[in-house]
């Protein structure tokens, strides 16, 4: 990683975070411009994620070198004081354990616990899972005990064979608790995908890590409570993660292009001419040009909350986007549907991700997040086309990295 994701306070990210819910409904709006900057994030629980990468993108310029000197002293200053937070939360609310009976706060009583709050599309949480999985690995025997908490963001990752398929593939085979109606995310005041609470012995959490990196430092305090529990001799050393595909760490000095989720209720820069008709089939065309982070359709779709939905094959999303990779959570309402992937106007093939074939094309076969480019350097801004070969189609969301 060339520079941190830079973790901001709870408070400040929640000050940043405020926005009027949106009250479009069955009606035409420009979505680019009225909806831009007053997206609903729930009346009551925050599940946008994006915004740790919005305030990155501010930020990152004039703090990167700072940011790199004081890496070192953060480690250090990790494990030279651990306040207590708070006390360890109930789980009871999760309504499902995976790869676990179900766990009790009174049970993880004497272990020191890593609490992980992930939902199976977040690309920023499939970046960290190689160092939770390596760690996991690492510290079972001296008594750390990590929990997955899998909080869902779109409501077909509430469906617990997705759950269930995402362990096997991710192979994870640490306890995973099913949060489907964010009982344990309330329970722990929790905001982010993905967050990180470090709980030592006594059931008291002692630090807390939101969004990716600072990695080093996250082992150093699991590291400094498993010494604290007298369970052993632990080593200083730090794992090393080999990570591949989804999980290779974002190009953050050449991402310039932040998350954008599709549906009406959440999304930035739409750009196709005359707005978007809301819950309703329209036929879209795309403008003959689009300015860096503007989308737009064509074809035949419907526009829903959280969502959008080809009504009829030969549709297609255009994004001008500046990342080494594109990713877009989507997947079939029934049979799989194919896809070919253009950039700049030709099939991807040298720069094509791990779901798309040598010529250019693919299949959604599932609801999941799909990698359809990871270009080579030097990268620079690129129109990104996908065309649907078939119906049936839902797209959620794209991420960078």
């Amino acid at each position: 990683m060339s520079a941190p994701h830079t973790p901001r306070s709870r408070r400040y990210v929640r000050l940043s975070q405020r926005r009027r819910p949106s009250r479009y409904s069955n009606s035409t709006v420009p979505i680019g411009t009225q909806l831009q900057g007053g997206q609903c994030v729930s009346k009551t629980i925050n599940r946008n994620r994006r915004y740790f990468l919005i305030t990155m993108f501010k930020t990152i310029a004039a703090t990167q070198i700072s940011i790199l000197a004081c890496t070192k002293q953060s480690a250090r200053s990790a494990t030279a004081e651990l306040p207590i937070e708070g006390e360890l939360p109930s789980l009871v609310g999760a309504i499902a354990w995976l790869n676990s009976q179900p766990l009790t706060v009174d049970e993880l009583r004497g272990k020191v616990v890593l609490i992980n709050f992930w939902t199976y599309t977040c690309i920023n949480w499939l970046r960290q899972l190689p160092y939770v999985r390596a760690w996991a690995e690492k510290y079972k025997d001296q008594g750390l005990v990590v929990i997955g908490i899998h909080t869902p963001e779109f409501e077909f990752e509430k469906n617990i064979d997705n759950v269930r398929r995402a362990l096997t593939e991710m192979k994870i085979d640490y306890p995973i608790a099913v949060d489907n109606d964010y009982a344990v995310w309330r329970a722990f005041g929790n905001h982010y995908w993905p967050a990180l609470y470090f709980i030592d012995t006594q059931g008291r959490i002692r630090h807390h890590q939101f969004g990716e990196g600072e990695y080093e430092q996250s082992e150093r305090v699991i590291q400094r409570l498993l010494s604290e529990s007298g369970t052993g001799r632990v080593g200083q050393e730090i794992v090393e993660v080999d990570a591949r595909g989804f999980e290779v760490a974002a190009d953050w000095n050449n991402l310039k292009s932040p998350e954008n989720y599709l549906g009406y209720e959440r999304t930035e820069n739409f750009a196709s001419p005359n707005g978007a008709v809301l819950n309703k089939p329209r036929l879209y065309s795309a403008p003959a040009q689009l300015q860096l982070n503007q989308w737009a359709l064509s074809g035949d779709w419907t526009i829903t909350r959280q969502a959008i939905v080809l009504n009829k094959s030969g549709g297609r999303i255009a994004y001008r986007f500046h990342a080494r990779d594109l990713h877009l959570v989507m997947g079939p309402r029934g049979t799989p549907v194919r896809f070919r992937v253009l950039v700049d106007g030709q099939p991807v093939v040298a720069a094509r991700g791990l779901d798309v074939d040598v010529r250019g094309e693919g299949t959604a076969t599932e609801q999941r997040l799909y990698q359809l480019v990871r270009q080579p350097k030097p990268i620079s801004d690129q129109q990104f086309e996908i065309e649907f070969l078939d119906s049936g189609v839902e797209a959620f969301a794209f991420t960078f990295g």
